[in-house]
């Protein structure tokens, strides 16, 4: 693997009883860039996190992590990432700076040491003014920051972040961007998974779109929008027979479809001619569509334009049908500190 690539997978494989959850995988991500990989519940995320991280054998396939073949070279891999799954994984009982001191110290830093690395993070993260009230009185949003915090104690090369926006409120989710895009900036890889394609397109500067167990897509999000349009027409039907006699007219053109508002969008370059255009060939009549609207394609219109659904879909069945581990488990299987 080239000094350049910090996660590198070939043919990637793994199944759970009968499951097939992933098929081949391949991805490469470069060095102290975000890296996204997009895809609904079930496609095979957590799985994928799981393998590069070591808490997961592959059945087949070559993975290297940070230079590191992840079977081969196990103990050096950890020693080089961290994870932060979907959940926090801290102490409840004790204060934003123990937990950062405990965490340091089993890093093997000294007690300075450990102190100076505390108050280096909780000063990077906003949270010097919380640093001595119980991690059981913080908000999500504080709670999200100080786990990613304890994630860097080490000074990973590459971090793994597993869905970290889940459950958040918008104002956290965007200071979670916020700090996302600057770990990048500092040179440590972030290897994100998420079903937010707002998250995606807004830090990524490559995504992967997995979709039952396989990459369907990848490229800068830039990129994939164009492989279906600049912007979409979306088209809202006065009422079902509209809906159907409009959904019949345009046939595989649709990239979106959604009956149950009687909605249906069609690439466009979003010109006023070209939308007139359209207007006038799926409603000739004047009289099916109620209202319309230009927007800027988006990531969700590539997945749906690819899988046939939206990447925000939940999966019939579950990713992983064995028992997750928990948050402390986490944390100490994949070496954090």
């Amino acid at each position: 693997m080239a000094d350049e690539t910090a996660v590198e997978t070939t043919g990637l494989e793994k199944s759970y009883g009968q499951v097939k959850v992933l098929a081949g995988v391949d991805l490469s991500v470069p060095r102290g860039t975000v890296f996204s990989l997009l895809g609904p519940n079930g496609a095979g995320k957590t799985t994928t996190v799981r393998i590069l991280s070591t808490l997961v054998r592959a059945d087949a396939g070559r993975v290297r992590v940070a230079g590191f073949d992840v079977v081969r070279d196990r103990r050096a891999v950890r020693r080089r990432i961290s994870l932060t799954g979907q959940y926090a994984a801290l102490d409840g009982e004790q204060t934003g700076e123990e937990n950062l001191r405990m965490m340091a110290r089993l890093s093997g830093l000294s007690r300075r040491g450990a102190r100076e690395r505390a108050r280096e993070l909780l000063e990077r993260f906003d949270l010097a003014g919380a640093a001595r009230r119980r991690v059981g009185t913080y908000s999500g949003g504080m709670r999200r920051r100080l786990d990613i915090a304890a994630s860097l104690v080490g000074r990973p090369e590459v971090l793994f972040l597993d869905e970290p926006t889940t459950g958040l409120d918008p104002r956290s989710r965007q200071s979670m961007w916020e700090l996302v895009a600057a770990l990048a900036g500092s040179g440590t890889t972030v290897f994100l998974t998420t079903q937010y394609l707002e998250e995606a397109d807004r830090l990524a500067g490559r995504v992967a779109l997995l979709d039952a167990g396989r990459v369907v897509a990848e490229g800068a999000p830039a990129d994939l929008k164009q492989r279906v349009a600049g912007r979409r027409l979306d088209l809202t039907l006065a009422d079902p027979l509209a809906y159907a006699r409009v959904a019949e007219r345009l046939g595989g053109a649709a990239v979106l479809r959604d009956p149950d508002r009687l909605l249906l969008g069609v690439p466009t370059d979003g010109s006023a001619a070209q939308v007139r255009a359209l207007l006038d060939e799926v409603d000739p009549e004047r009289g099916a569509v109620d209202r319309f609207a230009v927007h800027e394609a988006t990531l969700d219109d590539v997945f749906l334009a690819l899988t046939g659904r939206t990447a925000t879909h939940r999966a019939d069945a579950p990713e992983n049908p064995v028992s997750p581990a928990s948050p402390a488990t986490t944390r100490e299987e994949t070496s954090r500190v």
